[in-house]
């Protein structure tokens, strides 16, 4: 009997003994999966928090447009002018705009022919220096083009026409192409003035040659995904301007004698309208809103509205403006109105985006570059004149106004608005003016 009850607790404790290494053994799978789902929410937030990072910079602002999301600035500046908060003067020559990304404020200049970007912290302070590339030294010389910062990597196009990849951490170059060279195109008559878009994986880029006349790039080697011949005219110092439709992202952008609508997964041509002037210089990007494009340039010439199918397929003309002649200042769309300066109409000017029809024209600024934010107008006129305007279609409401002392030579750099601040690029110097 003994026996018996002894065999019977061995087989009891037997059974305890699988049911607790079963039980460790379900514990030690669900702590695994648990493992294993934190490891996987942490990757999904990883890519999430990396795309944000990634988050690409363009020319005319993070719209592309020349309107800045920045709220709170202020309605009506100091006697003097907006007060100065720092002041870098070692850029090199240059009429190109500063890019903010990594909190780094970077900007292109000419230091004895060779482009150079400078990488600044938000005091004023030189981080780093690198050169690029050769950069244009006759006719106006310095640099031209806007960097654009995608990530860890920054993209810059020289005035001779060579598109540089390089590091944004420290400058360290990655790749280079001579477009110009490689895709048979040539130079213009004031050098190339292009800041490049870039999206996805691709950098798009217009050489102007006949056969390969806008490309893209893969943006990590520098390698041609597609070629577009278009319609084989020069390039014409234009920055493109890239449009997300429902069917298709379309590439728009100006060449010598038209303007091109291209679908940007493939270098289809879908369309191209009329447009030049006597020197077939258009360095402006057109602006895109609700199903149309504005279209405009200098010497006289105006501006275009196309009505642009659904699909991007295609435009039609919907009205013309010829007082609109901004040869280079760019334009903002504000509530439904166009402002902006002319070049051979030297007035700034507030007209209807739907009809075309002029509101006012005023010659109380000197002609020059205009951007937006949180319902004013901030205009650089090529005298050095800084102007705070109230975005009023009726009137032409001045109410702040200074000069810019600092710096050299032209005063053609478009401005740029980033955390309260406003920044004026005026040759070698760089300027943060306090505007909140």
């Amino acid at each position: 009997m003994s026996l018996f009850r002894h065999v019977i607790n061995c087989s009891f404790s037997l059974q305890l003994l699988q049911i607790d290494f079963n039980f460790r053994r379900q514990i030690i799978r669900i702590t695994s999966m648990f493992k294993i789902s934190i490891f996987l929410t942490l990757i999904v937030l990883f890519s999430v928090l990396n795309v944000s990072a990634q988050e690409i910079t363009r020319w005319r602002g993070p719209n592309g447009n020349g309107v800045y999301n920045e709220t709170g600035l202020l309605k009506e500046w100091p006697v003097d002018g907006p007060e100065v908060i720092w002041h870098f003067d070692g850029i090199g020559q240059g009429h190109s705009s500063p890019a903010f990304a990594n909190s780094l404020i970077y900007v292109s200049g000419m230091v004895e022919r060779m482009g150079y970007i400078h990488a600044l912290t938000p005091d004023g302070k030189l981080k780093w220096e690198a050169p690029y590339a050769e950069e244009f030294y006759e006719s106006y010389p310095g640099s031209r083009s806007t960097p654009v910062i995608a990530g860890e990597l920054l993209y810059i196009y020289s005035g001779q026409g060579i598109l540089t990849c390089m590091s944004a951490e420290n400058g360290e170059q990655k790749w280079q192409v001579n477009a110009l060279e490689k895709y048979n195109g040539d130079n213009l008559r004031w050098g190339v003035t292009e800041s490049v878009v870039v999206d996805e994986n691709k950098v798009y880029v217009t050489p102007g040659g006949k056969k390969h006349n806008i490309v893209a790039l893969d943006r990590f080697t520098g390698e041609l995904i597609w070629s577009s011949p278009a319609e084989g005219e020069t390039s014409a110092y234009a920055t493109p301007l890239l449009i997300e439709l429902p069917e298709r992202k379309l590439l728009v952008t100006n060449t010598a004698d038209h303007i091109v609508g291209i679908d940007s997964k493939t270098g289809q041509m879908l369309w191209s309208h009329p447009q030049t002037n006597r020197y077939s210089v258009h360095p402006n990007t057109p602006i895109y809103h609700d199903g149309k494009i504005f279209s405009f340039t200098g010497y006289g010439h105006g501006g275009t509205m196309l009505n642009l199918s659904e699909d991007g397929s295609n435009v039609e003309e919907a009205w013309f403006n010829e007082t609109l002649d901004s040869r280079m200042g760019g334009m903002v769309l504000i509530d439904g109105f166009i402002y902006g300066s002319g070049d051979s109409n030297r007035e700034w000017r507030s007209v209807d985006w739907e009809t075309g029809e002029e509101q006012y024209a005023s010659k109380e600024i000197g002609k020059g570059a205009i951007i937006a934010a949180d319902g004013m107008l901030y205009l650089y006129s090529e005298r050095g004149e800084l102007a705070l305007v109230e975005a009023n279609p009726e009137n032409f409401d001045l109410i702040s106004a200074a000069k810019v002392e600092l710096g050299t030579a032209q005063h053609w750099a478009h401005p740029v608005i980033h955390d309260g601040r406003l920044y004026v690029r005026h040759g070698e110097t760089l300027i943060a003016y306090k505007i909140k």
